[in-house]
């Protein structure tokens, strides 16, 4: 097979995706755009940050947001990939083009951690990871796959727990570090 026609086999490829994103906007459009569901998204996806502003200890506010951008970032990483590897999938997306949970990847994840992290910061970060690991696993996941907003399809739910805890003990240690270099 010549470049040529590995390129107009990836141009076929992508012009199918892009139909069934247009098709996947008009259901959202259609049928969850505003509902209840769409709803309570949006709520996850800012409540929470409020409070977290209002609550958060100022002097660490730095510190703990950084843990949280990373844990944003490794969620959304981790989220993509497993629903395009078909390990899961999505409802009720608050933005539609997007193949993760927004609420859970932006808001939910960071901000429990960041708030774990956050409250008794002495205590043992490994009961505090496999306290997040078993929560997040075992009862956030069933909740919103009982909402129907989460569709497991291969996936199971003790899969996620060491994942999460890896998750938290990442952030616990990012948000531990104080040795930055002074800008020049």
């Amino acid at each position: 097979m010549d470049k040529r026609d590995i390129v107009e086999l990836i141009d076929n490829n992508v012009n199918q995706v892009q139909l069934l994103i247009h098709e996947r906007v008009h259901i959202w459009q259609e049928y969850v755009l505003f509902s209840g569901l769409w709803w309570l998204g949006v709520f996850l996806s800012i409540i929470p940050w409020i409070v977290w502003f209002l609550v958060r200890n100022k002097h660490s506010t730095d510190r703990i947001l950084y843990a949280g951008f990373f844990v944003m970032v490794i969620s959304l990483i981790l989220d993509i990939l497993g629903d395009q590897l078909g390990f899961w999938h999505y409802r009720f997306n608050v933005i539609p083009v997007l193949p993760t949970y927004f609420p859970w990847d932006v808001t939910l994840m960071p901000i429990t951690i960041m708030f774990l992290i956050q409250v008794k910061p002495r205590a043992n970060p490994y009961l505090k990871a496999i306290l997040f690991a078993l929560l997040t696993s075992y009862v956030a996941e069933p909740f919103i796959t009982w909402l129907m907003i989460y569709e497991p399809l291969i996936w199971r739910f003790s899969y996620s727990v060491p994942i999460q805890f890896i998750i938290y003990l990442f952030a616990n240690y990012i948000s531990r570090r104080n040795k930055y270099k002074e800008l020049a």
